[in-house]
């Protein structure tokens, strides 16, 4: 599994938990972090309004204009991770410069819940999800201040170049803590899961800070000129609904694999009631082991799927030899072992991710000493899932009743993987078992 591949797996499944989160009512959990996230916004907002020195006489022309900017800016949505990047940092700049930065943050939040309203009022979107579009305006509070406490009038234009970066420097470090925290809290994101797709949030708004700046500067000289990147956003628009089709097209394509597997499933089920029951055994202390490893998302999914299809290729394997009464001979034993091959054979098929699938289901009675099969890997040389797999797998058919053997207890088949541990399992999924068992 690449790196890359790893992460386009991770943020196509923060995307679909967040598709059916921005329209679903917030559970109890979520409901208390965006209530606190809210209440400590406008608090922070209010203190910096009461803080700062405003001007007597409001831009309230420019105050409209940025409050509707920053609506459409927000509307444009270019989906990553568990949230998304906007190309708002191409009004907020301007904003920054045109209004007093104290004002900033409000103008933002009000401009943020004008975008969801046709949501609200079409009851597409319930309407307490106000608090999460009132903390999202908290990424805001960070450059208001610098700019509030750095910004003059009469500043040159290397000043205001070195205001604005300043500002986005800040911008993205208190973006990056205030979402961590909110996402981890509300819904259990670790913050690791959330560091890829800021990646690319950041990247965005860094590129379009100086077009932002740039846009500024002219406003000085042409009020109207702060209107200048509207072009851009529209350009952005269109890139951003294509990035929507193809992670809509991504989501779907995970879902039939999904569904392909399960099907399989069931086609083992109906083929051999034991080999079927014993795979969904497997697969539930496989994701216990692996949520207790520590895996990734994609290679928690592999692990499942895997876990579920590991014995897809008896279904080649006749059943005299599968249902066979008594130990089996030399030679059905080596058409038994061929089963791993066939299974891999079966998934390559299907293609995409149950390619994966079927390359670690080969692997899944290779031995950590090198003397399993059919390719007599060892140690590190075997996917990580394949070892977990290969020792719940043992561990389940150790305490299941066989044709030719009653089940173990719990206790003795404990014993017995520590026996084995570091010759035929993984020392540490060994221990992942113990301690799930």
């Amino acid at each position: 599994m690449t790196s890359s591949a790893a992460i386009a797996e991770i943020e196509t499944q923060l995307v679909a938990a967040s598709r059916e989160r921005a329209v679903s009512r917030l559970a109890r959990r979520e409901r208390l972090t965006h209530v606190t996230s809210a209440i400590a916004f406008v608090t922070a907002a209010t203190a910096l309004i009461a803080w700062s020195s405003l001007p007597a006489s409001q831009p309230w022309a420019l105050l409209v204009a940025f409050t509707a900017a920053i609506a459409v800016a927000s509307g444009i949505e270019l989906e990553v991770g568990s949230g998304f990047a906007t190309p708002a940092e191409l009004v907020l700049i301007p904003m920054l410069f045109a209004l007093p930065a104290a004002e900033v943050p409000v103008v933002v939040a009000l401009g943020l819940i004008f975008a969801q309203m046709p949501g609200y009022l079409r009851r597409r979107v319930p309407a307490e999800r106000i608090l999460v579009a009132t903390g999202n305006a908290a990424y805001t509070l960070a450059p208001a201040v610098v700019f509030t406490v750095l910004y003059r009038p009469d500043a040159s234009i290397a000043q205001r170049a070195a205001i604005t970066a300043l500002a986005v420097l800040s911008q993205f470090a208190a973006d990056l803590a205030i979402s961590t925290i909110r996402e981890h809290f509300a819904v259990g994101i670790s913050p690791r899961a959330l560091l890829a797709p800021f990646r690319w949030i950041f990247f965005v708004d860094g590129c379009l800070a100086p077009v932002g700046l740039a846009a500024a500067l002219a406003g000085d000289v042409w009020t109207v000129a702060y209107v200048l990147p509207l072009p851009l956003l529209l350009l952005i628009r269109s890139f951003a609904h294509e990035r929507a089709d193809r992670l809509t097209q991504a989501l779907e394509l995970s879902a039939a694999y999904r569904g392909t597997a399960f099907l399989l499933g069931d086609v083992i089920e109906a083929d051999d009631a034991y080999t079927g029951e014993h795979s969904r055994e497997v697969v539930d202390l496989v994701v216990a082991v692996a949520d207790h490893l520590r895996l990734d998302p994609r290679a928690r999914n592999l692990a499942e799927l895997t876990a579920l299809l590991h014995d897809v290729g008896k279904i080649k394997i006749p059943h005299a030899i599968i249902n066979k009464q008594g130990p089996l001979t030399p030679e059905e034993r080596a058409i038994i072992n061929t089963h791993t091959i066939e299974g891999e054979r079966l998934l390559s098929r299907v293609g995409g991710f149950l390619t994966e699938v079927g390359r670690t289901v080969r692997s899944c009675h290779e031995r950590y000493d090198g003397g399993g099969y059919p390719d007599r890997l060892a140690g590190a040389e075997i996917p990580l899932v394949a070892r977990i797999v290969c020792a719940c797998d043992a561990f389940n058919a150790m305490t299941t009743t066989r044709p030719y053997r009653a089940a173990m207890t719990v206790a003795e088949a404990r014993e017995e993987l520590a026996r084995n541990r570091a010759t035929q399992f993984d020392p540490a999924v060994v221990d992942a078992i113990l301690a799930q068992t």
